[in-house]
């Protein structure tokens, strides 16, 4: 995708999709409201995904429901073990093919022992990225074949998808600056520009493509703007996020 067809792309997505907002609610309906809900946001590095997060859920915890703040890879003790051999190291020190398995070996732990109860006890799960990371940087950024990412996605994730997906994007350039400014420098951080644009094209394609689960946000605001933006489509789509 060449870079006037990405910012089409961009701002096509960044309108939204009426269609896609309705079946959403509807889907809503038929589940009805014992479970909590599960929330993801996703997006290269730099975007902010992490304070938005935290200000996520402190939105929704005013209506005094229980919010978990999570992250991957990570999450629980034992992805969090996984995480320090993902994140650092040299650049070539795995194989993106090893590199998803060892997600997916992070994410199932993190499912069972964290997103899993607390969905099913009735709490709102608000992670800084989940299954559409892998497919980014392992997938699109890597070169993991999407046949192995979908079938680990099958077995792995099964029912436990995100009801919302809130897709941060910026451009590249200015996102990696942000994160070298606060010293994320990482084996991720340190691929390369080439590497990180083909994760933004990876994340605005999965935003257009599963338009129901996403959004896509424009991250390029200031904090307090890109909030503005993130409670309206939590709102929009998820009618029951500001409690009562």
């Amino acid at each position: 995708m060449d870079v006037r067809g990405l910012e089409a792309a961009r701002a096509a997505a960044l309108n939204g999709s009426p269609s896609g907002l309705a079946l959403r609610r509807e889907a809503d309906n038929v589940r009805g409201v014992a479970r909590g809900r599960f929330i993801t946001l996703e997006g290269g590095e730099g975007v902010g995904k992490s304070t938005q997060a935290r200000r996520l859920a402190h939105w929704l915890g005013r209506s005094g429901r229980e919010v978990v703040v999570t992250r991957e890879p990570g999450g629980s003790p034992g992805a969090e073990a996984v995480r320090e051999l993902l994140v650092y190291g040299e650049i070539e020190r795995w194989s993106p093919i090893s590199e998803a398995l060892l997600m997916y070996a992070a994410r199932r732990d993190h499912i069972e022992r964290v997103i899993e109860p607390a969905l099913a006890r009735g709490a709102w799960v608000v992670c800084d990225r989940f299954l559409d990371s892998t497919r980014a940087y392992q997938g699109d950024g890597g070169g993991a074949p999407s046949e192995l990412l979908a079938a680990l996605e099958t077995h792995i994730i099964g029912d436990c998808m995100p009801d919302l997906t809130l897709v941060m994007d910026m451009e590249t350039e200015v996102g990696l600056e942000r994160a070298t400014a606060r010293g994320d420098t990482g084996r991720f951080e340190a691929k390369g520009a080439a590497y990180h644009e083909r994760l933004r094209e990876a994340f605005i394609e999965i935003a257009i493509t599963e338009f129901k689960r996403c959004v896509l946000v424009d991250a390029s605001g200031s904090a307090e703007q890109v909030g503005a933006q993130i409670w309206a489509a939590v709102s929009a789509r998820l009618p029951d996020a500001a409690g009562g």
